[in-house]
């Protein structure tokens, strides 16, 4: 593991070093507060640190305090170093934001024995990290698919609504629903059905823009929120959506099903008034219903702009 030693007397930081070395880390050296910062503010920065607490530029509580403000970074494991040795002292230590506190000169033992307290304790930071990580990701994500789910997709659009009123753009909506679905699954099993909804959902993801948003609506069904797109881009942007599941049959379990989607779409542009999701859900919805009508497997697009 990476640790910063950031001290301005050189005899003391060449025996810590020899130590760390020996003990297996990987040391990186400063000789004052503002180069100790860039090491530890970096995207690859030391996650341990060893501060000394009278240093030129910036002492060793005021690096603590610079990087505590910032709560958005990984947590870096932080000892003052010092001569001094009171109560006070460690409370004020403390305050500003360091782990431990040592006095100098270190004894070998002590110091690689906090350090591995530190270490234990960045580990669980970590797990804590990726556990409400992976909570976020399941609360937002649709768990088959991996594309946002019917709240988080709504949420997007709602967003888009109101940038729609402050900017004066354009937003449009496609609801999609993969023709006779239930035929699948009843001829082939639920496993099938399955991926074929996996397929489709990648499908999706690749055929729009980058800043666009596709999610699993609900069952079969699919929504996806086109940016800045007006009603003559919604045209193109649809059918280059349905042409994306229907041109190429989809491979799974040593089948090769021929799979399509109706699309029902509208758009929205330059409203006075804040909109709600469920207007544009509302009016798509009906154009689905209409394709599906109409003969599926094919784009209506509302004549109506919300």
């Amino acid at each position: 593991m990476r640790i910063l030693i950031a001290d301005d007397d050189l005899m003391s930081v060449r025996m810590m070093e020899r130590i760390l070395v020996l003990a297996g880390y990987e040391v990186v050296v400063a000789d004052n507060g503002h180069d100790a910062m860039q090491h530890l503010q970096s995207p690859d920065g030391p996650r341990l640190a060893l501060l000394d607490w009278m240093m030129p530029e910036l002492d060793g509580p005021e690096v603590c305090r610079e990087l505590r403000k910032d709560a958005d970074r990984p947590y870096i494991y932080i000892v003052l170093l010092t001569s001094k040795d009171s109560k006070e002292d460690l409370v004020m230590a403390l305050e500003a934001g360091a782990d431990d506190f040592l006095t100098k000169p270190c004894n070998a033992g002590e110091l690689k024995a906090r350090l591995r307290t530190g270490h234990r304790i960045l580990l669980l930071e970590d797990k804590l990290v990726e556990a409400r990580e992976e909570m976020r990701f399941k609360a937002t994500h649709d768990m088959l698919t991996g594309l946002w789910n019917r709240g988080a997709v709504q949420a997007a659009l709602s967003y888009e609504l109101r940038r729609l009123h402050r900017e004066q753009s354009s937003v449009a909506v496609l609801l999609c629903d993969v023709d006779h679905f239930k035929s699948v699954n009843d001829s082939y099993g639920h496993l099938v059905g399955d991926d074929v909804l996996r397929e489709v959902a990648d499908r999706l993801h690749n055929a729009v823009r980058p800043g666009d948003v596709v999610g699993r609506y609900g069952g079969e069904e699919f929504l996806v929120v086109l940016r800045n797109c007006d009603h003559l881009l919604v045209v193109e942007a649809a059918e280059r959506v349905r042409t994306t599941i229907a041109s190429t049959p989809i491979q799974v379990r040593g089948r090769s099903l021929a799979i399509a989607i109706s699309i029902g779409a509208t758009v929205a542009e330059h409203s006075e008034r804040v909109l709600v999701p469920e207007v544009l859900i509302g009016e798509a919805d009906r154009m689905l219903y209409r394709a599906k009508q109409e003969g599926r497997n094919r784009v209506v697009i509302s004549e109506t702009i919300v």
